[in-house]
């Protein structure tokens, strides 16, 4: 198999599957997902679709419960737009990357040395050019 065809087939389950959860899914279990991709076998039998839920733990475990439950309804829209011998079984996997560079910026924001006289310089020239601009719209310095 070809590395593009499979690079196909795991964006169009991506499309179909993040578009089936944000319009068709009623399950109240199943909110605040973001599909973040898929990844498919090499013979297309399987695909791993990663996720990424807002909130807690408990909140990203009853969102995973519910999309186990969804499951066959997602593989028979996959397989609606995917024309292949095999619909790929979907498996979801909780993707933790978007949490973990929130903490690692958050981590770099209090060890870092923090250079407000700069910030303070670059803000209060944007406030006096929206100033001026709000002043008189034809007066722009460009």
């Amino acid at each position: 198999m070809s590395t593009r065809r499979t690079a196909r087939v795991a964006s169009m389950i991506r499309e179909v599957v993040s578009t089936a959860i944000l319009f068709e899914l009623r399950d109240p279990r199943i909110r605040n997902v973001t599909v973040l991709g898929a990844d498919v076998s090499p013979d297309l039998r399987y695909a791993a679709v990663r996720i990424s839920v807002m909130g807690d733990e408990k909140t990203a475990a009853l969102t995973m419960h519910g999309l186990t439950s969804a499951k066959g309804y997602l593989q028979s829209k996959v397989a609606e737009y995917i024309k292949s011998r095999y619909t790929p079984e979907l498996r979801f996997v909780l993707d933790d990357t978007v949490l973990k560079s929130v903490q690692t910026s958050a981590i770099l924001r209090d060890v870092l040395p923090a250079e407000d006289s700069d910030d303070d310089e670059i803000l209060d020239e944007m406030k006096h050019a929206e100033e001026r601009s709000e002043d008189d719209p034809d007066d722009l310095d460009l």
